[in-house]
């Protein structure tokens, strides 16, 4: 019996060892508490303000940090929350961080939902730490308010340390950044192939899109390759490009494509492997997504030192062409980059940015 029982527990401490060395199950979709809607105790929320580093459920806190339900509120002010009842408020310096389980080596995008509450300058600051991006809110890119982005990280362990700041001291207190929902998607980079040069020509590997968003994923702007929330790509411009789907909006081909939402300065890129002085052939989809984003658009393509100007006349109903055009490569490495000429708002509320649509971008070597 005494055996018996040495045995068991043995077994029960290398159980136990076991679990205790298995890390916990990386997180797909909604973080805990990641809507906010699991509410704070009686006892940790005084007057909106949040008591207690613990006090917002599943996550930590530090500094001023208003836990806040959508809609008119008692001084005047309006706080719009798209993505459920509850939001966060962050005031001058504050901070909500969790500890996110993640694959080692992998790259991710968190998708979530934030607008700014006065109409100044405002920042919401990322970090994954040993990586730092400064969100600038000040653009509203869509008229409700509810407009989502996406922020690129690549993990460095089994877990990370996800942090959302106002790293600004607002003159007015009332002022600071609004979270309303927080997700996170696992990204797999394509190659190149033997058919397209291009990494991601079809925008299909993408950010996660939040349930009860019908605005698409705005691409903050100066996002590198190695960890843009769009894989291939570089957000190369001062303002933000959107990442839309099939399910809300017109897309060429497959079920995700880019809208170059804010002219001149929404743009994207890809710097490709190329042999020196071989001729290329590049061709790329343009249309409108179908979402009473009208008139004449151009988007302007560079590659090399190749240049075309390709006019589109949108009349909302969703169509789109395809162009092609030749390029010889003068290096190894080949820069591709796409923008708008032109600044475009929705007719329906004259508010809402928004711009051509590229897709199924390909590039291939061809004989002279």
């Amino acid at each position: 019996m005494a055996k018996f029982v040495s045995i068991f527990l043995a077994f029960s401490f290398f159980y136990t060892c076991v679990l205790a060395a298995t890390p916990p199950t990386p997180v797909e979709g909604l973080l805990p508490n990641g809507n906010f809607e699991e509410q704070p105790k009686a006892s940790n929320i005084k007057n909106k303000v949040l008591i207690g580093k613990n006090a917002l459920p599943k996550w930590e806190i530090s500094g001023r940090v208003e836990y806040m339900q959508g809609g008119a509120q008692p001084n005047g002010m309006y706080i719009p929350v798209a993505h459920g009842l509850h939001a966060v408020k962050l005031g001058n310096e504050a901070t909500i961080s969790q500890l996110v389980p993640v694959k080692a080596g992998s790259l991710y995008a968190i998708t979530f939902g934030a607008s700014r509450t006065c109409a100044q300058q405002q920042v919401l600051r990322l970090s994954v730490p040993p990586q730092l991006g400064d969100l600038p809110l000040k653009t509203l890119y869509c008229a409700d308010g509810g407009d989502v982005y996406a922020y690129g990280f690549r993990a460095n362990s089994s877990s990370v340390k996800l942090t959302f700041q106002n790293p600004g001291v607002e003159e007015d207190p009332k002022c600071g950044p609004i979270i309303d929902a927080v997700a996170i998607k696992e990204l797999h980079p394509p190659r190149p192939t033997p058919h397209n040069l291009v990494k991601n020509g079809g925008f299909e590997e993408g950010p996660r899109l939040l349930v009860n968003s019908s605005n698409g994923v705005l691409l903050p702007p100066h996002q590198q390759d190695i960890t843009s929330p769009l894989p291939g790509w570089i957000i190369e411009s001062l303002k933000a490009v959107k990442f839309i789907d099939s399910a809300h909006y017109n897309v060429p081909h497959g079920d995700s494509a880019v809208e170059l939402v804010a002219g001149r300065e929404s743009a994207v890129t890809q710097i490709l492997r190329t042999i020196p002085n071989k001729l290329y052939s590049l061709s790329f989809a343009i249309g409108d997504s179908k979402d009473w984003c009208l008139g004449d658009m151009i988007v302007e393509v560079f590659a090399a030192k190749e240049t075309m100007k390709v006019p589109f006349k949108s009349d909302g109903k969703g169509r789109w062409k395809t162009v092609s055009m030749k390029f010889k490569a003068v290096s190894s490495r080949t820069r591709v980059s796409f923008h708008s000429s032109y600044y475009h708002t929705r007719a329906d509320d004259t508010v809402s940015l928004c711009g051509p649509v590229i897709d199924e971008v390909r590039v291939l070597s061809v004989r002279a």
